[in-house]
């Protein structure tokens, strides 16, 4: 009862800061990652311990399968390459190199020791990575790499702690034995999440008409996809990512727009909640870890710690940088010049991926789940240590890099991606909109009255005129033109006010009950939808400087 009022107090604590975030301009993990660490030492509250079970079957699954469902399969495919350079050998390399750091430079700590510290703070932490990268207008392929690092590298981490664990409690390691098992745990985790991914599509295009049902299975796809592959001892991170990759590929196939707009609407509630309680929760972890070491001892492991988050960030630039520089020449071997010239592979775009390491949650948890002995009644050795260490790492990476990221894109002069992504949008909505009309004219299916077919038409016009001089870029605006924007405005701006009036109508009927509040509901939610889209289409009028004005 306990804890479950302290969980009510951090998500109170989380919705307030949420509402202040951008006003503070502080990234929002690291904004309640501190809060935590300060609610933490507040000594009126009780420790909250986060049981690392918890992390890796209610938050990780939910959070990583949010972000596989984001992902392009198009992009990620595309960039497969240095994802898998990262998220597998990057991670291998950075376990071998944080390793040899600790034990050469921390008193007492043995090999295995030292590649069990190496294993836990290996990968950079998808949640942490995707919450600071956004809305910063970065690159979408540098975007689609970071994020598709931070997806798969948790399972090449995960293995290889579970074998350092091993070696430090047995003393043994077999390196041929740990590629084998490497190979086996990745493929059956894959295989594991594209079976849940082909049940579950078959389940939802079975289902129609029940949001309710659909929203419910979206729910559990990320826990069954890890629990699955977690009971065949294999990678449960990887099953729950290709689940997510393969059911948002098909989704728009098998989902109902109604499903959509509800499922969209419950992830981001979900996530938001999901997200802030983990980094919230992080915080919280330091005074339990803290209390068990002397005063002394505390301000030795930080300044060892303060070293092994400079090893991190240092290997992570060294290695990103070898491996583009790696590729470019590949690619002058095989490609025209001007195609080495990309945006895509320039020295600030590969100086953002290099710079975006930051350690999170499964990091923390890893070092959570470190055994409490080894056998014989026998404590593990460094245990706090070690967590110690990797809580240092995480808030060090997070601050560090996470609040120098916007600074480092603003001084690289990176030109924001919004308007590439507007003008492709509007380049969708024109092609769109150019084979409606087609289809109107000669391929619809029944014939129509020449009322009819006019007013059809007039909305795919009005849009098509609007996209049209939007985009073009060789001919001056004429008063025809002039006309036409005056048109569509006053048309916009009288749709909108009728649906003000009908919403009001609405809730007379609501407050009179002269109907039932089901029938109500579903026609404000038809007003709800045809809002958005008329704002949307004056959005983009706004966006290309043309004023839409309320009729007096």
């Amino acid at each position: 009862m306990e804890n479950f009022q302290i969980v009510i107090f951090i998500l109170t604590i989380l919705i307030v800061l949420s509402a202040f975030a951008d006003r503070i301009k502080l990234p929002y993990p690291i904004l309640l990652v501190v809060v935590g660490l300060i609610i933490g030492f507040v000594p009126v509250l009780p420790d909250l311990e986060l049981n690392p079970e918890i992390v890796f079957l209610v938050f990780l699954p939910p959070l990583l399968y949010d972000a596989a469902s984001k992902t392009s399969w198009h992009d990620f495919k595309n960039n497969i390459r240095p994802i898998s350079t990262l998220a597998i050998t990057l991670v291998f390399f950075t376990t071998l190199t944080v390793a040899v750091a600790a034990h050469y430079l921390i008193p007492g700590f043995s090999w295995p020791l030292a590649f069990v510290l190496g294993a836990i703070i290996s990968p950079p932490d998808a949640v942490a990575a995707t919450s600071i990268t956004r809305g910063l207008g970065l690159n979408r392929r540098v975007i689609t790499i970071i994020e598709g690092e931070s997806l798969v590298n948790d399972a090449s981490a995960l293995i290889a702690y579970r074998y350092a664990v091993a070696a430090a409690i047995s003393g043994t390691f077999v390196f041929w034995k740990a590629g084998v098992q490497f190979l086996i745990v990745s493929t059956g985790g894959i295989l594991a999440g594209l079976f849940i991914g082909f049940i579950m599509v078959f389940a939802h295009k079975k289902i129609k008409d029940n949001t309710v049902v659909e929203n419910s299975l979206s729910l559990l796809t990320p826990f069954m996809a890890y629990l699955l592959a977690e009971e065949f001892h294999t990678s449960g991170v990887l099953s729950v990512v290709t689940a997510g990759l393969f059911i948002s590929w098909r989704s728009r196939e098998v989902f109902s727009s109604e499903t959509r707009l509800q499922t969209k609407t419950i992830w981001d509630t979900v996530i938001f909640l999901l997200n802030g309680m983990v980094f919230i929760l992080i915080g919280l972890q330091m005074p339990a870890i803290v209390q068990n070491l002397k005063t002394g001892t505390v301000f030795e492991i930080v300044g060892y710690g303060l070293i092994i988050s400079l090893v991190t960030i240092i290997i992570r630039i060294l290695w990103v940088f070898a491996g583009a520089y790696h590729q470019t020449i590949f690619k002058r071997r095989s490609s025209s010049p001007s195609e080495t010239k990309s945006d895509d592979t320039s020295w600030k775009n590969v100086l953002i991926v290099a710079w975006t390491g930051t350690r999170g949650v499964v990091s923390l948890a890893t070092a959570l789940a470190l055994p409490l002995t080894i056998g014989n009644n026998e404590l593990f050795p460094k245990r706090h240590t070690i967590l110690l260490l990797a809580f240092i790492v995480i808030l060090v990476t997070l601050v560090v890099q996470g609040l120098t990221l916007p600074l480092l894109i603003k001084l690289l002069k990176i030109k924001p991606q919004d308007d590439l992504q507007k003008h492709e949008e509007k380049d969708l909505q024109l092609t769109m909109t150019e084979d409606v009309l087609r289809f109107i004219d000669k391929e619809f299916p029944f014939k129509l009255d020449e009322k009819v077919l006019a007013q059809i038409r007039k909305p795919y016009e009005a849009n098509f005129n609007l996209l049209s001089k939007e985009l073009s870029e060789e001919k001056p605006e004429t008063q025809q033109n002039s006309e036409h924007v005056t048109f569509i405005s006053q048309l916009l701006s009288a749709r909108l006010e009728l649906i003000k009036y009908r919403r009001e109508l609405l809730i007379k009927f609501h407050k009179e009950g002269t109907y039932n509040d089901e029938t109500i509901s579903k026609a404000e939610r038809e007003l709800d939808i045809e809002e958005l889209r008329l704002q949307a289409m004056i959005q983009k009028g706004e966006d290309s400087n043309i004023e839409f004005r309320q009729p007096e």
